[in-house]
C-alpha cells in the first residue's frame, strides 16, 4: 500500500503556542498553493481522508475543488494530538516539571490532562488498518499523526515508544510524503 500524507498549510497562530486539537484556521493563500501542487502530484481517483479540524479540512476543499476525483471523507482519527489544558498556551509557559514528566513517561503521560501518545498510536493504526484495504490513498492530516504513521511502520507498534524513538520529523506545513510498502 501507498500512503500519502499530506499536512494542512501554515495555520493562523502565533509561533510558540501548542496547538494540537485547537481547531484554529490555515492561511488561506498557502492552503490554496498546496492545494495546486498536491492536485498536480497525486494520481488520480484516490481516497481521500482528512482530519476533522479546519486547517485540513480547508485544504482538504481546496484540494476537491481542483480535482472531482479527489472526494475527501472526513476521518477524525486523523486529528492532531488533544493537549489539553496545553492547548492555546505557549510553551515557554508550560512548566518544565511537566514536560519532563511527559518525555519521562512519553508512551503514557496525559499531556496537560488530554491525550497521551499510545491514544493517538491506537486511533491512527485503527485508521490505518481501515485504509489498507485501498491500494493507495491520501490522509490530509498534522505533523503529529505523520509521526505516528512513521512510528508505526518502524516498529509496528510492538513497543512502547520513548520520546528518543518518536520520529522528529514530518512534511513541513503545506507539504507531504509518500510511504511505500505499508
Amino acid at each position: 500500500m501507498k500512503l500519502w500524507l499530506a499536512r494542512h498549510a501554515a495555520p493562523l497562530i502565533e509561533a510558540g503556542i501548542c496547538y494540537g486539537s485547537l481547531d484554529i484556521e490555515a492561511d488561506a493563500a498557502a492552503t490554496l498553493s498546496s492545494a495546486r501542487a498536491l492536485a498536480a502530484a497525486l494520481p488520480q481517483g484516490l481516497p481521500v481522508r482528512v482530519s476533522g479540524l479546519r486547517r485540513a479540512g480547508r485544504l482538504a476543499q481546496a484540494l476537491a475543488a481542483l480535482r472531482d476525483d479527489l472526494r475527501p471523507v472526513r476521518d477524525e482519527r486523523l486529528n492532531e494530538m488533544h493537549f489539553g489544558a496545553w492547548e492555546g498556551v505557549p510553551w515557554q509557559d508550560i512548566s518544565q516539571a511537566d514536560i519532563d514528566a511527559w518525555t519521562h513517561d512519553f508512551a503514557q503521560y496525559r499531556a496537560g490532562g488530554g491525550e497521551c501518545v499510545t491514544d493517538v498510536l491506537r486511533r491512527v493504526a485503527h485508521a490505518m488498518r481501515d485504509t489498507a484495504m485501498d491500494d493507495e490513498a491520501v490522509w490530509i492530516t498534522h505533523a503529529g499523526v505523520i509521526r505516528a504513521v512513521h512510528y508505526l511502520a518502524r516498529h509496528g507498534g510492538a513497543d512502547a515508544p520513548s520520546a528518543a524513538s518518536w520520529p522528529v520529523q514530518a512534511p513541513a506545513c503545506g507539504e507531504w510524503t509518500l510511504l511505500a510498502g505499508l
